[in-house]
């Protein structure tokens, strides 16, 4: 029998504490647990005293829906991190950026943390979380944390609580907080409401200029990381950029581009410079309050609508076959107070900051 095969069938006899075989038992146990204000008292005391398992614990917390109390507790200690968001297409070697922004971070003396965010399968909903293969290198040390999470349908490149894990690690006391999304397409930007910082990696062949015009993903960076220098066309890609820049006019921060070759470690270090002169701007000009006042507003946006969400989901359930959709919707929103009738066209962005305007407009 191989080491899978038997490994499952130990999982499959063990016995819960109340003698039944299985995970299920021991899966409910797990869930009784975090219901009882004893065992969450006792949590947030080893989550101060600087327990890294608590820490996990605490974002397992959240990931079950459970980590309202923790967050209420937690929030004033959270505000002092860097945290940056790193973002780009499948394949550009986020993973390998990360690593290597981990190893140069750390050789400053920094304690990190790291959410590695992987898409879940549309069908059976599981994620492989494969980007921790690549972080292998700092699994046995102690100031740097690292944690996976699946996407679960999320849309946006991230996980839902992806957010209350950037305020734990920081409230834990980590100097970084780096979040890797999934790869992305042109307009997952949900990352530029969670980091203070933004990194837009690219991959030199993957494209034409019209794709880096029209890639919506590009408005956000803070940071362009042209990562793979050593390909033929790296710097045909970033003429392109410095193209596409050259044609707006920036109200503030104008984005740096960045070289980098992350397997060997080069260019790391100007990445780095990029994002301490980025965070420097901000504190130095104010704007990170503006920043971090629209990450709140869209944070509380999140959880009000995924609360009301699940509720119209059971409302939708019982409504009959014979309406229109404008219909069906001001009977869902009567349900829960709402008698202005149907204001928003479908899926409604709250709309950001313009930070550029195309020169001459």
């Amino acid at each position: 029998m191989c080491a899978s095969a038997s490994s499952a069938s130990l999982i499959r006899r063990e016995a819960g504490p109340n003698g039944v075989t299985g995970t299920a038992p021991r899966v409910r146990e797990r869930e009784r647990a975090m219901d009882d204000p004893h065992a969450a008292a006792a949590l947030l005391t080893a989550f101060r005293a600087g327990d890294p398992r608590a820490l996990a614990r605490a974002i397992s917390r959240c990931e079950s829906g459970r980590g309202a109390g923790l967050i209420h507790a937690l929030y004033p200690l959270t505000g002092r991190a860097v945290t940056v968001g790193l973002t780009g297409p499948p394949g550009v070697g986020k993973s390998t950026l990360s690593s290597a922004l981990v190893a140069h971070v750390r050789k400053l003396g920094k304690t990190v943390g790291v959410i590695s965010v992987d898409p879940s399968s549309p069908f059976s909903h599981g994620a492989l979380l494969g980007d921790r293969i690549r972080l292998a290198e700092h699994f046995v040390d102690p100031d740097v944390f690292i944690r996976s999470m699946a996407s679960r349908g999320h849309l946006g490149g991230l996980a839902g609580a992806t957010a209350d894990a950037v305020s734990l690690m920081d409230a834990f006391g980590k100097d970084v907080v780096l979040v890797e999304t999934v790869g992305v397409g042109q307009s997952e930007i949900e990352i530029a409401e969670v980091a203070d910082t933004t990194l837009v990696a690219l991959q030199p062949g993957s494209g034409d200029s019209v794709q880096v015009l029209k890639a919506g993903v590009l408005e956000i960076a803070d940071v362009f990381v042209v990562n793979k220098s050593d390909h033929p066309m790296a710097l045909q890609l970033q003429r392109e950029i410095r193209s596409m820049m050259e044609m707006l006019v920036y109200d503030a921060w104008v984005p740096e581009l960045v070289s980098t070759q992350a397997l060997q470690g080069k260019g790391i270090d100007k990445l780095w410079d990029a994002i301490v002169a980025h965070d420097a701007w901000l504190r130095e000009s104010g704007a990170i309050r503006a920043k971090r006042r629209a990450a709140f507003a869209h944070r509380v946006r999140q959880l009000a609508l995924g609360t009301l969400d699940a509720r119209i989901e059971s409302v939708v359930a019982e409504l009959g076959d014979d309406l229109d959709p404008y219909a069906a919707a001001e009977i869902v929103l009567e349900r829960f107070g709402v008698r202005d009738g149907v204001g928003a066209l479908g899926n409604v962005r709250a709309p950001g900051a313009v930070r550029a305007h195309v020169k001459g407009l």
